[in-house]
Formats: structure tokens, sequence, C-alpha cells
């Protein structure tokens, strides 16, 4: 199956600005196109957005995720080093977890905190 760029946006969650934008820093593959020259994004192409999308929402600067993707073009023989991107970009995103559990715990201790302070003002009134 074929998506326009519009589904392709609308089915990606991204704009059509920042597909066209992958596209020109070399971030995904040019499309196909069709007779009229128009854009054709195919399932594979979505299955690799949907990819650089959860790389972005890591953090993953575009830098690296630019380098993922050449690598992914020289197959099996890069696999170590496409490895060891994601290796490095987890250790960083499970840092980053233990960085925001900790904040969580600051908050419902606050929010326990304020919570008694309610109850007793309610209990003395």
């Amino acid at each position: 199956m074929t998506y326009s760029i519009a589904q392709a946006a609308e089915r990606s969650g991204l704009s059509i600005d920042t597909l066209r934008y992958y596209e020109r820093i070399g971030l995904v593959d040019p499309p196909a196109r069709d007779s009229g020259g128009r854009r054709t994004y195919s399932d594979d192409d979505l299955g690799w957005l949907a990819f650089v999308t959860r790389l972005r929402m890591t953090g993953m600067p575009i830098r690296m995720m630019r380098e993922y993707a050449q690598l992914r073009h020289r197959g099996d023989v890069a696999a170590g080093r496409r490895k060891q991107i994601l290796v490095e970009q987890r250790a960083q995103v499970r840092a980053r977890i233990a960085e925001l559990q900790s904040c969580l715990e600051v908050l419902d201790y606050k929010i326990e905190h304020y919570a008694q302070i309610e109850h007793d003002l309610e209990a003395s009134a």
C-alpha cells in the first residue's frame, strides 16, 4: 500500500514539513514518486518513520539519528555500530527515567504534605 505525504504525515504524527526536512537531511530515504511526481510512502517507510520518531522521543540528537540512518544502508556489516548507538541511548534513557522517578517522588511527597495540611485544617475547623 502507498500513502501520499499528507497521509504519511497523519499516520506518522509528523508534519509534512518535518517529513520533507527528514528527507532533506538524509534521515529518511527519498520516497518513491507517483506519475505526477508526488511523494508516495510505503508501509516500510512508515515503519522507519515510527522508529525515527521513537528515537527522537528518547532525546537522541539528530546527528546520531542521521548516523544510524546512514549505517542501516551498510547492512549487517554496520550492525555493531548501530547496536552501540542504541545501547548508549538506552543508558541515557534509563538515566533520564531515574531522574524523573526522583522528581516524581518529590512531587508525591509534597502533594501528601499539602493533603495532610488540608486535612488538619478541616479537622480543626
